[in-house]
Order: C-alpha cells, then structure tokens, then sequence
C-alpha cells in the first residue's frame, strides 16, 4: 500500500502541471475527480482508486471505478456536475474545456497529458506528489512498468524485429507515429514505424500515404476494419493480402493508447502481434 506522507509534511507542497502553473496543494486530496483515462488508471496505480468521485465517461479501468459518477468528456465536462461532487482536487488534460472555469470557480485543477514515456513517468510521479503518496512507491510503480517493457521487448523474435509497423489509433485515420510513447515502445522493441517523429506524436494519416510506405504489418483497433478494406489502394497493400494485421478488441485498445501504468500489457500485445505477423507465434 502507498504510505500517505501527511504526518511527514506538515506544511502545503506545491506541484507543477503541463502547463508550467505551480498548484500548491495544503493537505492530501480525498475527493478527485478526473477527466482523462490514464490519469484515472494512474490514481488507481497509486493506490487511491478510493479517493475517486468523478470520472470522464471514457475512464473504465479498473473495475473498481465502475459505479463511480460520470462527469462527461474532456471535450465537453459537465461543469455543474463536476462542481456538485466538491472536489478537492480535479486531474483533466491540458486540452480540457471547462479546466479555467472550474479553476475559477475555486476548484484545485492539475492539467497533465501525456504523450510519451517520459511524460508517462513524469506524470506518475506528479500525481503521487499531488495525492501525498510516497515518492518511493510512485518509483516502484514505474519499475515495474518499464520491467514489463523491457521484457516485451525481449520476447520478439529476429524476425519480428525486422518488420515495419503502421498503428492506428483511430479510423480517422490518425497514427502512433515514433515520437508518440507508443511510437517509442515499438523503437525499444527495434520495429520500424511508417510515421516519423517529425509528424508529431498522433499525426492525421493520409491513407495513399499508407500505401507508399507499403508496412510490413498494420496494428489497428476494430472499429478500422470496415474503413480500412474501403480504402483506395489498401486491397493492394501487402500486410493487408497476406494478413499481417493486428485488430484489437475496445478493450485492448484503449489500454494501447493510453500513457499510464498498463504500457507493459500493451507493449505485450503489441509483441504478440509482431511474433504472430513474422510466423513466430508464441
């Protein structure tokens, strides 16, 4: 269990957010609400699922959460619902709408998104400052999701090393491009990926591009597969006629894109996919 530091601090700690703000934070927070999936993953991670009062309709992990209020999205959160809850401590995205208004109504709000392995981990750790969890619990948390990356990493076959990857994050289309924490995941592994950084991290994806890049495999979430066989010149694309394609159930492809403390399983799905793709199996 994390260890609460609040006989240890006995004055107000101050944490920073994505947007360079300095949130001082007077006692440990005991009613969150939060607007983005991982940040509601990586509050459970910590250990205080239980603090949790509000949540984003998307957030659905853990099970726990399960019968915890919905406030709305990050696009569209239902200021007079979030405000009801009395939060002493409100966790959105740097893009939510809504975060000033609830800031100026006098609620706490910490904006943290991240978007790659560094930001993952940096974020894991402000939000175990900010929930007064022990900063070595906050390391071992992280010890252990980098372990599982590593370990993803080192299942892969010679073979699978050698293939090049498309990741479709939706059926847009946008991509997982190598500056992307999904991105970094498959560079760790030795995978190519069709997307460079310089394309940003989740880049909107012309599909002729797709098909000049020509990708060894293509790892996609089911709501793809209708669009992707409908698009012009995917029927001649290589990974689509010998079937090297991933297609991830909702629930596996949410826990792919989203930063937070389940990288390890998706970088093991992800190996899974490219073993199965080269004829490794498992």
């Amino acid at each position: 269990m994390p260890l609460l530091l609040a006989s240890a601090w006995a004055v107000a700690l101050t944490v920073q957010d994505d947007r360079q703000q300095k949130i001082e934070i007077s006692k440990p927070p005991q009613r969150i609400v939060s607007l983005l999936p991982s940040l509601t993953e990586t509050v459970c991670a910590l250990g205080a699922c239980h603090r949790l009062v509000g949540v984003d309709r998307y957030s659905n992990w853990p099970a726990s959460i399960a019968q915890v209020p919905r406030v709305g999205g990050g696009l569209d959160p239902n200021i007079e619902s979030i405000v009801a809850l009395k939060p002493d401590m409100v966790l959105a995205a740097g893009s939510t709408r809504g975060a000033d208004r609830l800031q100026a109504l006098g609620l706490t709000v910490l904006r943290l998104e991240p978007r790659t392995h560094a930001d993952a981990q940096r974020v894991l750790r402000t939000v175990g400052d900010a929930l007064w969890v022990s900063p070595a619990e906050s390391e071992r948390v992280w010890r252990g999701i980098e372990a599982g990356v590593q370990a993803a990493s080192q299942s892969l076959s010679p073979q699978a090393r050698q293939q090049r990857v498309y990741f479709e994050v939706n059926a847009a289309p946008y991509g997982a491009s190598e500056a992307s924490f999904i991105g970094e995941t498959l560079t760790r592994m030795g995978v190519g990926n069709i997307l460079p950084a310089s394309m940003g991290p989740f880049p909107q994806v012309n599909p002729e591009f797709v098909v000049r890049a020509q990708p060894d495999v293509i790892m996609a979430g089911d709501s793809s597969r209708i669009s992707m066989a409908q698009r012009p010149g995917w029927s001649a694309l290589r990974a689509m006629q010998a079937q090297r394609i991933c297609v991830f159930k909702q629930a596996e492809s949410d826990m792919l894109v989203r930063a937070g403390p389940r990288m390890a399983e998706g970088a093991r799905l992800m190996a899974d996919c490219l073993n199965k793709a080269a004829g490794a199996g498992r």
